[in-house]
């Protein structure tokens, strides 16, 4: 995978709602945290525009696929926040030209949960390695100081933030294992299998994931999909993020877990401290990593981003 070079001052990020509808308040409280780092920021012309039917989308699916590729395709865009999750992001990347964007060479791109969809296509449409991270309308953003330190250390000095971990943290199954780390939203990974923008599986992977606000029978029939599809063989290792709003109770999520992941034998973190929660790590995909299950942390082999240019690239 590609490394996007890291930020510096004076770099302009384009912030894109590819998803869900925006909060005016949250959108300007993130807008204003992006400045006091140093970064223009260019807000692109439909994050507000909301849905003439569909008010659970951002704007019309056109508008929002070419705020993102206007924005991917500006070669003074040095990185592209997203605003928000919710749901839309899979009605965009079919209408985006991979040609051009593959052109334009890499850039920074943040955001989680229904992200994920971009972030699969990204990787497997032009190799790029991308960060799972907070967005700048979502509410950890603008409430959660850890959240908001780590996204700027991941984007300014990722070298100091190479190894990924949380006072949550805690070994659900024990062992080390070295891979590429990749994922995300669980329902996302779970709903892309099949699409000409998601990678076939997992193996060789250390794959992260999360969920926000679904019951335990959707979690098991999420998870089972994954393990009927052959997704997760050859998975190298699992780190789980939070389970914000999911039910009945933590401990019948983890015992789901247990139930569905042992048979893989492979070693798996539980709550490693990213996705919905209350605070949240900002977490690359695309780089090679060792998952230290008993420890409770992942450990990138290189930083995030690149220090010498966009033409870097992690070896994978």
């Amino acid at each position: 995978m590609r490394r996007p070079r890291r930020l510096v001052a004076g770099d302009t990020v384009a912030v894109v709602a590819p998803s869900g509808a925006v909060q005016q308040d949250r959108l300007d409280h993130g807008v204003e945290i992006l400045r006091s780092w140093g970064l223009r920021v260019q807000v692109m012309p439909h994050v507000l525009a909301g849905h003439p039917e569909l008010p659970y989308l951002a704007a019309p699916d056109r508008d929002r696929a070419a705020d993102l590729q206007r924005a991917w395709l500006d070669p003074d865009v040095a990185a592209v926040v997203c605003a928000r999750g919710g749901y839309g992001a899979q009605r965009v990347v079919d209408l985006l030209d991979w040609t051009a964007m593959a052109a334009a060479g890499p850039k920074v791109l943040v955001g989680y949960s229904d992200v994920t969809a971009l972030h699969e296509a990204l990787a497997v449409r032009l190799g790029l390695a991308t960060l799972h991270g907070p967005m700048a309308a979502a509410a950890v953003f603008g409430a959660d100081r850890a959240t908001v330190e780590h996204l700027r250390l991941t984007l300014f000095e990722p070298e100091r933030v190479r190894t990924l971990g949380s006072p949550t943290a805690e070994c659900l199954l024990p062992g080390r294992a070295r891979g590429v780390t990749a994922g995300g939203c669980l329902s996302l990974l779970a709903s892309d299998r099949g699409t000409p923008h998601a990678r076939p599986g997992f193996a060789g992977a250390i794959l992260v994931v999360e969920d926000v606000d679904e019951e335990l029978y959707a979690l098991d029939r999420l998870l089972t999909h994954l393990l009927r599809s052959g997704a997760l063989d050859g998975v190298a290792g699992i780190a789980l993020g939070s389970w914000q709003d999911c039910r009945p109770s933590p401990d019948r999520i983890r015992g789901l877990m247990l139930e569905r992941l042992a048979p893989l034998g492979v070693p798996v973190i539980w709550e490693l401290g990213f996705g919905h929660g209350p605070t949240s790590l900002t977490v690359p995909l695309g780089l090679p990593a060792v998952l230290d299950a008993d420890a409770g942390t992942i450990t990138l082999d290189l930083p995030a981003l690149d220090v010498a240019g966009p033409d870097a690239s992690a070896t994978v």
